[in-house]
């Protein structure tokens, strides 16, 4: 038996940072979707748990304990054996686009459809923030600090081109930059608005703090700009950003055009949504 299960890239459309808890955590609001391209993920039963990881980006993984998508599989020790993952990592490493929290949806995922057990008690949080979020894997609205989850049914799909300039962010000095943690939360989407008008109205709240700890953000943001975006914005805590296009067309074409003006960086046109 082999089971395969497609990662996929997550992008918020926007992140409003609503709080802090006293224990440290904070507060989010964010409207999560998924691009159809991802990281790949194949499970097969073995006598013990063991990753192969394969793809451009593996030589920034480790496949020890600590990567997320061997943690996942261990939660099924009392159902199985093992398995062997394997990981085709195509998607850039620390990138705001949560691909290590994807790789572990995805092998839990995987692992129920392997074994016929049920999705264990302690999955998803205990894992990351992202990773309920990235386990339903279908346009949301995410609160609290993951753990309040909301499918949006009827959500468009979005043409878009997805942006990393291949340098890394650190998640915890993005929030310590944030000079506010109480912002207001997401409005709400009038009857005379258009997808794209709503969600220029809404905000990355780590966006400030992640240019100025690297200015290849604001670069990144103005480039897409130039190629006609309705809407370009930074994913997570960066340095993955996107541009909104009114077609497919027309994000091919910018994809094409950033990837001639930069070469090394990850630039990859997709679809956003169901």
């Amino acid at each position: 038996m082999q089971i395969n299960e497609l990662a996929r890239a997550k992008i918020n459309l926007c992140l409003h940072v609503t709080g802090q808890r006293d224990d440290g955590y904070h507060l989010l609001d964010s409207i999560v979707v998924f691009a159809d391209i991802g990281d790949q993920i194949t499970v097969k039963p073995s006598d013990a748990f063991a990753l192969k990881i394969n793809g451009p980006f593996a030589h920034e993984l480790s496949s020890g304990d600590d990567n997320l998508a061997l943690q996942a599989a261990r939660l099924f020790e009392k159902d199985c054996k093992g398995a062997v993952i394997t990981l085709i990592k195509n998607l850039p490493v620390a990138s705001g686009i949560g691909g290590g929290s994807a790789d572990a949806a995805a092998t839990l995922r995987a692992m129920v459809l392997m074994t016929g057990a049920p999705l264990p008690s302690d999955a998803g949080l205990s894992l990351g923030a992202d990773v309920p979020v990235c386990l339903q894997s279908i346009p949301c609205r995410m609160k609290g600090i993951g753990d309040c989850i909301t499918p949006l049914t009827d959500f468009p799909n979005l043409w878009a081109v997805l942006v990393c300039p291949k340098i890394k962010i650190a998640t915890p000095d993005v929030f310590v930059s944030l000079e506010t943690k109480d912002n207001t939360p997401i409005g709400q989407m009038t009857d005379q608005e258009s997808i794209g008008e709503f969600l220029r109205r809404q905000r990355n709240d780590l966006e400030k703090p992640s240019i100025g700890l690297a200015k290849e953000t604001s670069v990144c943001l103005d480039q897409i700009t130039r190629q006609g975006a309705y809407l370009a914005r930074m994913s997570g805590s960066g340095a993955t950003c996107f541009g909104l296009f009114e077609t497919r067309q027309a994000s091919e074409k910018a994809a094409q055009t950033l990837v001639d003006s930069n070469p090394d960086w990850w630039i990859k046109p997709c679809v956003l949504g169901n």
